[in-house]
């Protein structure tokens, strides 16, 4: 219905229709992704999973889709068709070697069914069933897939199970469950065992000609708690079923394991750091390791900042991703022997926004996503152009249109801008700018820090619940988003520079950044919010503390305020507390019997100086930042009581929130505070009033212009149609059908019972096109009847509301089909009052700003040709009909000022 009214309207116009649609909580939480795009062997289709939301589910399920590149439609769009369906989620394709099938996994019984399908026809079926979950799967070689699964339950597990023990051993290496590598034989349908480790394996890499495997093993099932012991990594000959461990020294957790296209080796990164032994943040670095000595040579990227968002294997070429700030720079790598050669990849006006989705095997051919902090993600197809001066990439169009719904939405300006911060040193930023922009004009600014810390904002699309510059650039403000020192992809020293340093500098930067666009002139320094998530929250808290007066309003989620607790409670406490701030807790430094900077840099013991309105968010299961600090936070502040503070818990939420209404509420709360602190204007949502109510549609008539009691409005003396009009369009509808009293302005020898002024008019067409044409000298405007071509789609519109509104299938008072209406129609002969309703008796259909009554029932309405649309109270309406014919009765007419 929605989209038949944005598109009844568009017709509607005499002119052109496509403004910008404004930004709405649901345009940005139900975006779509694209993820495990894969290339068939000979470079002409592409498997790729979609995300979608399923609101039914109140999560989000992916489907698989096929794309042929080597067919294209009328319009010049690759050729796509979607494979699965349904409320289970598909992901994990994988193509036969001939390209005829694919194979793919799916949450259908729990994970544990090979399916396939064949791309000649047909639907998907299992291929075969395991008694575990299987993931992470593969082609090894022609007829042979591999996968990683655990084992069957072995006697302690049955044994645990039959009693109902569901507790929870935290640290039980005794039963680390293991999971291994498989092969599966498509022809024999045979499973194999390939691997026998003792610990989970958590990622694998296999080479091209399936004689070798990488793997990475997590030693306990809590590593991530406390940091150790360290996983480890292991070589496996597939051929001759042996294995040896690998990399056990020198390298900061090593992974991204990918093999080299002529399997002479494969390519890793680990991290430089200061701080290996804690997993401490640092710079991405690429190393190749040759098979034939078991040796390790560090790729030499020409590039001080290290990879940024790392590296992909195309054919005989690797493809760096270089960190360069608030861009991310591509550069093509040729090995030959020990020495790699670097091309820069110039792309005309798609440099720097590239990163690489997928490659072909043979690397002719890649997935490339496409974005800046203005325009959402574009897949697009891309080729590798060897030229007699090196290698080039020609980025194409889009393998598929994501996020249509999107198109109409203003896209706000935003760029890069830098300025100096603390020590002295370049910080960089995404600003986003005020929807209708003035220069000259001051707006208020909110200021959203991103997580990490060292995480890092760039030049590409990120709007999500967690952050919605768009939407909120609508409401007139500038958003800012800086890169404090700690963020990544600035180089090693940057990153780095905040370990023993927390807050001290990333505090400055962030101030640094609101004095500059004050400077400029841009802000209003007493209008200011401040939001983050994780350590954006973590922030932003601080900020309160050490400026209580700065920000009007902040909103902060899933943030740390208590390092002592933290180190404890955190699932990296260990690693991430020691790595920033030094050591334990319980740490000597300085002669003091404890790490004081566990309490020093712990605003929890500082929150009586916060004075700013404070909505709290965190997720019921969250180790990542621990549940409980949100807890602490909202208690200290609710307990001083200076400041405002609201705080929400997500149940069974984890770090990030997954389900739709969750984070549906999250954003309609934030926006909520932010409108009552930073521009007073409080929620005024009464709880106990229901949209779409009878109330509700007696207050929207009410709200109807009308001249002593008579629908319409006086002009020149004359009762005339009151008209609405959507935002920027240049014609306005009838919000009503013309009424009796308004016609009688027209006509005086028209006449009508008493008490019946605001009953549309039953007139013929000559009569309708005599008023319109009186109403146009009357008014000095320009009236006229519904073309052709509008009155079709009112129509349209008509027949998805006339049964719930003024028609006979209103008055049967049940689902009235075709086969009853001869016998209802015998029984409505017994009827001598008229059918015909009030104008407005029915609730509004909403077209973009204006509420139009009657558009399916009470009488039809004419068209400028003669003929009619919509339905009057004496006419049936049966939506596989279609059109039908139109009781005399019952028409009328509806006017359109230009």
């Amino acid at each position: 219905m929605k989209k038949l009214l944005a598109l009844a309207i568009v017709v509607l116009s005499a002119a052109h229709f496509s403004y910008a649609q404004k930004w709405t909580v649901d345009d940005v939480v139900n975006q779509e992704s694209l993820s495990d795009a894969i290339f068939s062997d000979d470079n002409n289709l592409v498997a790729w999973v979609k995300r979608r939301p399923a609101p039914d589910k109140d999560s989000f399920v992916s489907d698989i889709y096929l794309t042929r590149l080597n067919s294209k439609d009328k319009d010049g769009n690759f050729k796509t068709v979607q494979l699965t369906r349904g409320d289970e989620s598909e992901s994990n394709p994988v193509f036969s070697a001939d390209g005829e099938t694919i194979y793919f996994l799916s949450s259908k019984a729990k994970g544990k069914n090979l399916w396939a399908m064949s791309l000649l026809g047909g639907e998907a079926y299992v291929v075969d069933s395991f008694d575990v979950s299987i993931s992470q799967l593969k082609r090894l070689d022609a007829k042979t897939l591999i996968f990683r699964a655990e084992e069957g339950k072995t006697l302690y597990e049955t044994e645990i199970e039959k009693k109902k023990d569901n507790v929870q051993v935290i640290e039980d290496s005794l039963h680390v469950k293991p999971s291994r590598l498989f092969t599966f034989d498509t022809d024999k349908k045979k499973v194999q065992r390939v691997t026998d480790n003792q610990f989970p394996i958590t990622s694998y890499a296999i080479s091209p000609d399936g004689k070798w495997a990488v793997t990475s093993q997590t030693m306990s099932p809590h590593y991530g708690v406390d940091g150790k012991p360290s996983p480890t990594h292991h070589l496996w000959n597939l051929t001759d079923k042996t294995s040896q461990q690998i990399l056990a020294s020198g390298y900061q957790t090593p992974g991204s394991f990918q093999f080299a296209a002529g399997n002479s080796g494969f390519y890793f990164t680990s991290v430089l750091s200061s701080n290996p032994e804690w997993q401490g943040a640092g710079i991405d670095l690429l190393h190749f390791y040759t098979l034939s000595t078991n040796s390790v040579t560090q790729v030499n990227l020409g590039h001080d900042w290290g990879l940024g968002a790392g590296y992909d294997v195309a054919g005989p070429l690797v493809i760096g991703s270089l960190a360069k700030g608030a861009y991310n720079g591509l550069a093509f790598y040729s090995k030959n022997g020990s020495i790699w050669s670097k091309e820069i990849v110039s792309a005309g006006n798609y440099t720097d926004h590239l990163n690489v989705v997928a490659a072909a095997k043979n690397g002719a051919k890649l997935l490339v996503g496409y974005s800046t902090a203005s325009l959402p993600t574009q897949i697009r197809v891309a080729e590798v152009v060897k030229g007699k001066k090196g290698n080039s990439l020609a980025v194409g169009q889009e393998l598929v249109k994501l996020n249509t719904h999107l198109e109409k939405k203003p896209m706000t300006k935003s760029e890069v801008i830098t300025w100096t911060g603390a020590l002295d040193e370049e910080v960089t930023g995404i600003l986003y700018y005020p929807t209708d922009f003035e220069a000259g004009k001051k707006y208020p600014l909110i200021v959203a820090i991103h997580g990490g810390p060292s995480g890092v904002d760039m030049d590409r699309w990120a709007d999500r619940w967690g952050y919605y510059p768009h939407l909120m650039a609508e409401k007139g403000v500038f958003t800012l988003k800086p890169n404090y020192h700690g963020s990544s992809n600035h180089g090693q020293k940057f990153v780095e520079s905040i370990k023993g340093h927390y807050y001290e500098y990333e505090l400055p930067d962030i101030i640094n950044g609101i004095k500059l666009l004050n400077e400029k002139g841009y802000i209003y320094e007493d209008s200011m919010a401040v939001m983050g998530w994780s350590n954006g929250a973590i922030l932003a808290t601080m900020l309160t503390v050490e400026h209580p007066h700065l920000f009007k309003v902040a909103a902060v989620g899933a943030g740390d305020v208590n390092w002592t607790s933290d180190y404890g409670n955190c699932q990296f406490g260990v690693t991430f507390d020691q790595s920033y701030f030094g050591g334990a807790p319980w740490d000597n430094r300085n002669g003091k019997i404890y790490n004081e900077a566990y309490i020093l840099k712990s605003p929890l013991f500082e929150m009586e100086k916060v004075k700013t309105p404070t909505l709290i968010f965190h997720g019921s299961e969250d180790r990542a930042v621990p549940r409980d600090q949100s807890w602490e936070y909202y208690r200290a502040l609710q307990q001083i009581g200076q400041a405002d503070v609201r705080f929400l818990w997500f149940p069974g939420q984890p770090h990030g929130l997954q389900k739709i209404t969750h984070q549906q509420r999250k954003m309609t709360e934030e926006i909520a505070w932010f409108d009552k602190y930073m521009w007073g204007k409080p929620d005024k949502t009464n709880e106990a009033f229901k949209k779409g109510s009878p109330l509700a549609q007696l207050i929207s008539k009410e709200k109807a212009k009308t001249t002593n009691g008579a629908y319409g409005e006086m002009v020149k003396g004359s009762l005339t149609p009151e008209t609405a009009a959507t935002k920027k369009d240049s014609i306005a509808i009838g919000k009503f059908e013309v009424t009796n009293a308004q016609f009688k302005a027209y006509s005086s020898e028209f006449s009508y019972p008493a008490g019946r002024d605001n009953f549309p008019a039953v007139v013929s067409l000559e009569q309708a096109k005599g008023y319109v044409s009186w109403l146009s000298t009357q008014t000095g405007q320009t009236y006229r009847l519904p073309s052709t071509a509008e009155a079709k789609k009112l129509h349209e519109l008509a027949l998805k509301s006339a049964a719930k509104e003024n028609t006979l299938n209103y008055w049967a008072g049940y689902d009235i089909t075709i086969d009853d209406l001869t016998d209802f129609k015998a029984k409505l002969a017994e009827v001598k009052s008229s059918l015909v309703k009030e104008a407005g008796s029915f609730p509004a259909s909403k077209v973009k700003e204006a509420e139009i009554y009657d558009l399916g029932g009470n009488v039809a309405e004419y068209a400028s040709d003669g003929t009619t649309y919509g339905f009057g109270a004496y006419d049936f309406t049966d939506e596989k009909a279609g059109a039908m014919a139109v009781d005399k009765r019952s028409v009328g007419f509806r006017v359109v000022r230009e």
